[in-house]
């Protein structure tokens, strides 16, 4: 069943709004200590369960305890790096319909001399509840591209050969 009547633009444009003006400031601010937000923020943003993957490590946050603990210790490890803020070299939204999207960004994490701590191909997976919007998966991976299409492995070439499968 396809949602043929949604509005893509104006679902990419809520989705960016949401991301970009309010989650991305407010993860920021918490991360270098310029906004005091108690860390359970972060639930506005990151829905319960989470998938979070890097090539390293791939774990579920299965609970909300878990995924403020995620957070705290991320932006600890960035703080003790002297993080300041991070700039979006590229990114990118596929609105699948109009309750699921795709966020994609180069994060480019970086220090008040702007010297680059880490950077970071990062594919949010989105989905509208009741509620509002949420992340719900992450797959991250380290990068020196200035492109998510540099970042991606065959530069997000799909392979397409048919599945061959019948039922």
């Amino acid at each position: 069943m396809s949602d043929s009547n949604v509005d893509a633009i104006a679902v990419r444009d809520e989705v960016s709004q949401w991301f970009f003006d309010r989650y991305l400031p407010a993860w920021v601010g918490v991360g270098n200590g310029t906004r005091d937000l108690d860390p359970d923020f972060i639930l506005d943003y990151w829905g319960v369960p989470l998938h979070h993957c890097m090539p390293n490590a791939s774990v579920w946050l299965l609970d909300a305890a878990a995924v403020v603990d995620f957070l705290k210790r991320r932006h600890r490890e960035l703080r003790a790096r002297g993080y300041a803020y991070t700039a979006v070299p590229d990114r990118s939204i596929v609105v699948y319909h109009s309750h699921g999207a795709a966020i994609e960004v180069i994060w480019s994490r970086c220090r008040s001399t702007g010297s680059e701590i880490e950077r970071l191909a990062v594919h949010f997976e989105a989905a509208r509840a009741s509620d509002g919007w949420r992340i719900v998966g992450i797959q991250a991976a380290p990068t020196s591209a200035d492109t998510l299409r540099a970042a991606w492995p065959n530069g997000q070439k799909t392979l397409n050969r048919g599945s061959g499968v019948q039922s």
